[in-house]
């Protein structure tokens, strides 16, 4: 097995996917850019490479089966295996004012959509790569999800948590959820599987509204897809620690 551990990221041809590519990059991974417009792939794998980042594009369309399994086979062609996952892409779904979702309007069509990224995406990617990830001595998933998804904290009305988002929220409890899942699964091997919020960070999912870069974004999922054999499986995390579900 090739002593240079590769990564794939979903999502990484702009904002916290890029950054969690730039991350890994910089600490010596070679990086499947994972994403679905080819000639923003293109131009994202040769500004990586430009910063010293052994980076290869992967063209990917997580909501379809055909494009997901020619990207397995392009790994297992580039590289044998795969060391590390992380499911980086997501939409948000249409929104109305304010960047919200009316649960008592809205489309269903906007929540089909919004889930078949955001978590049938998740879960066709994971089971594709899982035969690749098999093959790592220290194999990594990290689901990037969103503290919006945390049923706790949206219960809570002593917590500021934004607006009413019923298609967006919910497919990231529903992630959370299967994360957990693939914890209890895969509890007897030795790959560790974790959610993570990386914060308000202003990308184009949100309008590019938010209070935190895409590089802090990524610092967190970074860290989650290079903890130690003994790292934590199947929890919920943001920067200062543990989310509650």
């Amino acid at each position: 097995m090739s002593e240079t551990k590769i990564a794939l990221v979903t999502g990484a041809n702009k904002g916290i996917g890029y950054e969690i590519a730039a991350g890994l990059g910089a600490l010596g991974y070679r990086v499947g850019v994972g994403a679905r417009d080819e000639t923003r792939l293109e131009t994202a794998v040769e500004k990586l490479r430009a910063a010293g980042v052994d980076a290869f594009g992967v063209p990917l369309d997580v909501t379809g089966d055909r494009s997901v399994s020619a990207a397995a086979e392009l790994i297992e062609r580039q590289a044998g295996h795969l060391d590390v996952l992380v499911n980086n892409a997501g939409i948000s779904g249409e929104t109305g004012p304010g960047w919200g979702q009316d649960p008592t309007t809205l489309d269903l069509d906007v929540v089909r959509t919004v889930l078949e990224t955001n978590v049938l995406g998740v879960i066709r990617v994971t089971n594709a790569m899982l035969p690749l990830l098999r093959r790592s001595t220290s194999p990594r998933i990290v689901n990037v999800s969103s503290s919006l998804g945390s049923l706790t904290r949206q219960a809570d009305p002593d917590i500021e948590v934004g607006p009413v988002m019923a298609a967006y929220a919910p497919s990231k409890s529903f992630l959370n959820a299967v994360t957990v899942q693939y914890a209890r699964q895969l509890a007897d091997t030795n790959i560790l599987i974790n959610a993570v919020c990386p914060g308000l960070v202003a990308t184009g999912l949100n309008g590019f509204y938010g209070s935190r870069t895409p590089e802090q974004g990524a610092a967190t999922p970074v860290r989650l897809a290079t903890l130690p054999d003994d790292g934590p499986t199947g929890a919920f995390f943001e920067d200062d620690g543990v989310i509650p579900w």
